[in-house]
């Protein structure tokens, strides 16, 4: 299960990896050519992602020998291309988040083979598909700079000082002609990344994360060998250019940087205390939140007290202000995840957290310092436990963060908390069909007991996909091979779905606001739950910027009617300080908070006029007009 904040620092190594890869570099060694593939039959149609083959790879010895050895290296990449061409000649892929996909991966294979007019081709295939106009300019800057140095410079070798020069000529030609405003965002982003990466980092999520996943299953699964081929190609062609890349980016932002509009306080719409209104309860269906920020903002049940008994005999202890499962679907009574054994790491995870969202920032902030410096110092094999501190402060601070803004600027709300556990660990437990089935019982119980405590609205700022579900069977080793592994994941996918989509839609008197996701795709297509829910009493929401612009994460799809802000919004971490977090989990409130007002104002409302006057108050983005920006003022006066 994952929330809807942007990934963790672990999957935007991996992702920023494979991504860098898509950059040119010496010849690999040359592999055993593909056989030709014969013609192909009309190509077969596909719904989802579920219905494309899982494919993976032998490994002999450890990732990290992989790594070390061209030959064997070069085998994996033409097993890969072999595998990315046959899908794409053999399936009727529509869905353009997959497609790109695919494509990337050819980018990144292209470059390793040193075709520049194949990585081209491919990159302008990926622009193309590209509906947000910050990542279709920002497409292969890096990669294409490389190439023209290349060319400019007469060699390949990133550390020659004839070719760092002409890279460093090309790629600020391309950066200081995009469009600052439509841009900053993501430039920033690049240069924080660039001074951030380094080896140990990057061989740390080898460490901890890949070679786990490898030695329990015996192979790679496709994802894991896209990782290890995009790490492998940064560790030789990419760190060594990081600092001109860093610099590059610095200069153009000092250039430009100025404070980029933000639409959303105009916008705003603040409920005033004296008015007398009835309160309205506010299901946080999250990680869990700490009350005590709270404080008179929290649901109370009126029957329960804290003794360690079920006083009002529905099934829960000491549910005084709501109720929460654990990783295995087991009932307890902790509002807020237990630290465990992050127990004493609250400060460095709290400083960790908002030195890297100051340094994708461009804010040189001591939390940045102290952040880069740490890293700077770090062994790979210390980077496991980092990276995991890393991860549970992020859900540790997911619901906390949620509460506030679906609260804000209403004094009639009352908070009541339904924690669901997310596993932080960088090898995350298997799903099993029993664990399943308890969760798809805890999912109708959870909104019977909203229902049972007059909850108007609900935010659910996670959701589970097919390939979560699949990636943590391999990483813990779980089935014969890939296709059993996928025949799984799908079994499980469909008890979850079922299970969530029955408890909704049983309860059709609350509305729920869900986050779409924060993976460029289409909800649909990848089979991620509950953004791909059709139900009258649901709204799944998208995230947009300060601007109102398209953010390069927010997931899409016909499910997602209206976005909101989900860029650096401020809220609270548990123990009360704030800070800023960036995803469709932000988003996904920011709407809440709208529908709560409402029902706050109008208790006669029905969650599917609430959803209607939300979309008809909406603004449509000047250039992209099936993009509905939240407006709560406007809505409100719809009212009357």
């Amino acid at each position: 299960m994952r929330s809807g904040t942007v990934p963790s620092l672990s999957v935007l190594i991996l992702a920023l990896s494979i991504l860098l890869a898509g950059c040119a570099s010496n010849p690999a060694p040359e592999a055993p050519p593909a056989p030709p593939a014969p013609e192909a039959p009309a190509k077969i149609a596909i719904a989802s992602l579920a219905d494309l083959p899982s494919h993976s790879y032998p490994l002999t010895g450890t990732v990290m020998e992989l790594l070390q050895d061209p030959g064997k290296m070069a085998e994996l990449q033409a097993a890969v291309r072999r595998d990315v061409e046959s899908d794409l000649a053999t399936y009727d892929i529509t869905d353009e988040a997959t497609l790109q996909g695919k494509y990337s991966s050819l980018v990144t294979l292209n470059m390793l083979d040193g075709n520049d007019q194949g990585t081209l081709e491919y990159l302008d295939k990926v622009a193309a598909l590209e509906d947000k106009e910050a990542a279709r300019l920002m497409n292969g800057l890096t990669a294409r700079s490389m190439i023209d140095a290349k060319a400019a410079a007469g060699t390949a070798d990133v550390n020659d000082p004839a070719f760092r020069e002409a890279f460093r000529t090309a790629l600020a030609g391309r950066v200081n002609a995009l469009p600052w405003d439509v841009v900053q965002d993501a430039a920033k982003n690049n240069k924080g990344r660039a001074e951030f990466m380094n080896e140990n980092l990057l061989l740390g999520v080898v460490q901890a994360q890949i070679e786990p996943a490898a030695a329990a299953m015996g192979e790679l699964s496709a994802d894991l060998a896209g990782s290890v081929i995009g790490i492998r190609f940064a560790l030789d062609q990419v760190l060594p250019l990081n600092p001109v890349i860093a610099e590059v980016y610095s200069g153009y932002i000092e250039k430009n940087d100025k404070v980029k509009a933000d639409i959303w306080p105009d916008r705003d719409v603040t409920l005033d205390a004296g008015r007398g209104l009835a309160p309205v309860v506010v299901g946080i269906w999250d990680s869990g939140v700490d009350a005590a920020v709270f404080g008179e903002a929290m649901f109370t049940n009126p029957g329960e007290t804290v003794d360690g008994k079920d006083n009002d005999g529905n099934g829960f202890i000491d549910d005084v202000h709501g109720i929460a499962f654990d990783l295995d679907g087991i009932a307890n009574p902790h509002m807020l995840h237990p630290l465990g054994d992050q127990e004493g790491n609250l400060d460095v995870m709290f400083e960790s957290m908002q030195g890297f969202q100051d340094m994708t920032s461009a804010i040189d902030s001591p939390e940045a310092t102290a952040t880069r410096q740490k890293l700077g110092e770090m062994a790979p094999e210390q980077m496991g436990d980092f990276l995991t501190t890393l991860s549970f402060g992020g859900l540790y601070a997911h619901g906390t963060h949620v509460a506030g803004i679906a609260s804000a600027g209403n004094p009639f709300a009352r908070i009541l908390v339904a924690r669901i556990t997310f596993d932080y660990h960088n090898t995350p437990q298997a799903m099993t069909v029993e664990t399943a089935r308890r969760l798809a019982e805890d999912y109708r119980n959870t909104t019977q007991y909203f229902a049972d405590h007059d909850v108007r609205i609900v935010n659910m700022s996670w959701g589970w996909t097919f390939k979560e579900i699949e990636g943590g069977l391999e990483a813990n080793g779980v089935g014969k091979d890939a296709e059993e592994r996928a025949a799984m994941a799908r079994e499980m996918i469909g008890i979850l779905s079922d299970g969530l989509r029955e408890a909704m839609a049983a309860t059709p008197q609350i509305l729920y606001v869900a986050a779409a996701g924060n993976d460029d795709n289409d909800v649909e297509f990848d089979v991620v739950i509950p953004s791909s829910f059709d139900l009258a009493n649901l709204m799944v929401v998208g995230a947009v910027d300060q601007a109102g612009d398209p953010t390069g994460f927010t997931s899409g799809g016909r499910n997602v009617k209206v976005y909101a802000n989900g860029f650096q919004v401020e809220s609270f971490v548990p123990g009360g300080k704030t800070m800023k977090m960036s995803g469709t989990s932000m988003a996904s409130p920011n709407a809440c908070n709208l529908g709560a007002k409402l029902f706050t104002l109008d208790p006669s409302l029905t969650p599917e006029k609430v959803k209607t006057l939300i979309e008809q108050g909406a603004d449509p983005h000047p250039e992209h007009p099936e993009i509905l920006l939240i407006n709560p003022k406007r809505t409100v006066e719809l009212l009357g």
